[in-house]
């Protein structure tokens, strides 16, 4: 590719962090590289009669999310759902879902690799597990449950928030992004 006057070439960036002279990339770069179902429990304890029941059912969702890191460049980000509906008269469906994805990060700041691991890359997971929650309802009898967007972010910077109050009150610290978390 010819360089022309103000035009960039495939090789330089606009910030000047492109391949250094060495062949070395040190800039920052995160992914997802894959994502997957790594378990999946459907429990429907009162059939057939639950598809009798005429009340609605009372949703409760939970989650919780987690990192591992796999290698030096990659983590294993869970984001892990748990729904259980249920009536007056029992439990009508449990679902409980670990939804993962593979994140690759290179040059990436301490800071703002636990923000990535702990909200981005939730809030990039969760609409592919929203809808193995729905099939997995759905191919439990029910009506398609459609769980409702979550604020990682503001989950995160909450909970970041209230882990630095107690690391200030004595507790312990904020767990770093190569350990488990």
């Amino acid at each position: 590719m010819a360089e022309e006057e103000g035009v960039l070439t495939n090789l330089d960036t606009l910030d000047g962090a492109g391949p250094q002279p060495n062949g070395e990339d040190t800039s920052p770069a995160v992914g997802i590289i894959t994502q997957y179902v790594k378990d999946l429990s459907v429990e429907n304890p009162a059939a057939p009669d639950a598809f009798q029941w005429p009340e609605p059912p009372q949703i409760d969702v939970q989650f919780n999310i987690g990192a591992e890191k796999v290698n030096v460049d990659v983590h294993e980000v869970t984001l892990k759902l748990t729904l259980t509906a249920t009536s007056p008269r029992g439990t009508m469906y449990i679902v409980d879902l670990a939804y993962c994805g593979l994140v690759g990060m290179r040059n990436v700041p301490e800071e703002q690799g636990h923000a990535f691991l702990y909200a981005e890359a939730p809030r990039l997971l969760f609409p592919f597990a929203r809808r193995v929650v729905a099939d997995a309802v759905r191919d439990a009898g029910f009506p398609p449950l459609m769980v409702d967007p979550v604020d990682f972010g503001g989950i995160y910077a909450q909970q970041l928030a209230a882990r630095r109050a107690e690391e200030a009150a004595g507790g312990a610290p904020i767990a770093p992004v190569t350990g488990n978390a």
